[in-house]
């Protein structure tokens, strides 16, 4: 299915072997091949939604989470935390990339943390994470393991309410972290867009900042960039990059 999706691997390397200050932005397709569900998709987890009579939008917003913070962390905890997932190719190919010294930051969206988990160190988590959380009274912090072994809504001991540091609808971005992507994407030479169909602002708009040469998109479904892209690869991420990356590297330390 993907075979004409592979050919464009041998330009995929020669845009990265020109490269010298790559910048990836990916989004939950990132994630699925470790076994993590995209949003938006007939299987994604905005589908789970409807089971709780509300859409996605209205359940995982700020003010929903005040009213309703029971039902919002039923939902959040069978539906958004993946504690044993693990990194996939992708990740690790992003992790050669920044240890070579060519790539010089991951712009996410996702909150599951495998960026870091793999290895990477320069990541801008712009909707957060959810291995971070705070007590809302007294601003304590909390693990992810934390938020889960606490039935119904976890409380801290001073019997405050705690909350993922996650995005959530109806709130702004994290300033410093968009400023800093910002500047990343504006000194970049490639642009990598993985795993997303950038259908979210802010995030998509960071793309308008992109003036360098090659801008690469790796995605199963089309993108609002895909026309402008020097190359298009529809096929998954984490496949493309073992080929791409970690292969590669291989093939040349041997």
């Amino acid at each position: 299915m993907y075979e004409e999706e592979f050919s464009k691997i041998a330009e995929l390397k020669r845009i990265l072997a020109r490269s010298r200050r790559i910048v990836f932005l990916g989004g939950a397709g990132t994630s699925t091949e470790s076994g993590i569900p995209d949003f938006r998709s007939s299987e994604g987890v905005f589908t789970a939604t409807r089971d709780y009579g509300y859409s996605p939008e209205t359940l995982l917003s700020h003010s929903f989470f005040l009213k309703h913070t029971e039902t919002f962390y039923d939902y959040y905890r069978k539906h958004l935390l993946y504690p044993n997932a693990m990194p996939n190719d992708c990740h690790r190919a992003l992790v050669r990339l920044e240890r070579d010294g060519v790539l010089s930051a991951v712009i996410t969206q996702n909150i599951d943390g495998l960026h870091q988990k793999a290895g990477s160190r320069g990541v801008l988590e712009l909707h957060g994470s959810a291995h971070r959380n705070h007590c809302m009274k007294c601003g304590r912090a909390y693990s992810l393991q934390d938020v889960i072994k606490r039935p119904g809504v976890p409380k801290c001991t001073c019997g405050g309410i705690i909350k993922p540091d996650v995005v959530l609808y109806e709130e702004p971005l994290n300033e410093e972290l968009l400023h800093a992507a910002v500047s990343k994407m504006g000194k970049a030479d490639t642009l990598i867009i993985g795993g997303t169909s950038l259908a979210v602002y802010p995030a998509a708009g960071l793309v308008d900042y992109f003036r360098g040469r090659s801008l690469v998109v790796i995605n199963l479904g089309k993108i609002g960039r895909n026309d402008s892209a020097t190359l298009n690869i529809a096929a998954p991420i984490a496949q493309v990059m073992r080929k791409a990356v970690l292969e590669h590297a291989l093939a040349k330390e041997a």
